[in-house]
């Protein structure tokens, strides 16, 4: 599972590069596994997380699955934990959507506190409608929790493709920015509030989010 981690500064770049980016669970259990390593940090930080290449991330890893079906439900079940860490982790995190962010991947993005996406290349897309796996109740709170309510439906119900502009037209990306310009746009965001007190910045967020994180299983 390759997922690294790139220090610039006071930012933690979290760079996910496994062709597609999809979501198992060892690619939830490195997210887990740096995340508990940047809470030994004392001091200012801040985090990204980026794809390389045509992915954020494609979603559930559907292959993995087909050979072991009995990872399905522990897979959800961690990627519920994950996004419910990742809305109350104490410090401050940006996904800079670096390509196709869909379905899985795109619920992971709602966990971020601020996301720039690609402006010229590169969909989000809640594509569930169309390859036929529903939504469980805690999968549409994520949107429902991160999204402006119209946005949320018009992707849980027609699995549009967002496009950079698009997104960012319907609030569900805070930022535009061309390709070579996206990663030190987010690295640039997160370093800003890096010196955030971190304690606070957590029991805020908390605060906002922690009714969510509590219901996707993660213990505030």
């Amino acid at each position: 599972m390759d997922i690294s981690v790139q220090q610039r500064g006071d930012v933690a770049v979290l760079v996910w590069n496994d062709d597609e980016n999809r979501v198992n669970l060892d690619s939830l259990g490195r997210l887990h596994e740096i995340l508990d390593e940047l809470d030994a940090i004392d001091g200012p930080l801040g985090v990204v997380l980026t794809g390389q290449g045509k992915f954020f991330s494609n979603g559930l890893d559907l292959e993995r699955f087909g050979t072991n079906p009995s990872e399905f439900g522990a897979t959800l079940t961690e990627l519920h934990r994950t996004i419910g860490r990742l809305l109350v982790y104490p410090a401050y995190c940006v996904a800079a959507l670096n390509g196709h962010t869909f379905a899985a991947g795109a619920l992971l993005s709602c966990a971020f506190d601020y996301r720039v996406m690609r402006s010229d290349r590169g969909y989000w897309c809640m594509n569930e409608a169309v390859i036929g796996l529903a939504l469980d109740e805690k999968l549409w709170s994520i949107l429902a929790n991160r999204l402006p309510r119209s946005s949320a439906i018009l992707a849980a119900t027609t699995a549009h493709r967002f496009s950079g502009p698009d997104a960012h037209e319907h609030g569900i990306v805070e930022a535009l920015a061309e390709e070579r310009d996206l990663l030190d746009r987010a690295v640039g965001v997160a370093e800003r509030y890096s010196t955030l007190n971190r304690k606070i910045l957590g029991e805020h967020k908390r605060l906002i989010h922690g009714d969510e994180a509590r219901f996707l299983g993660y213990a505030t």
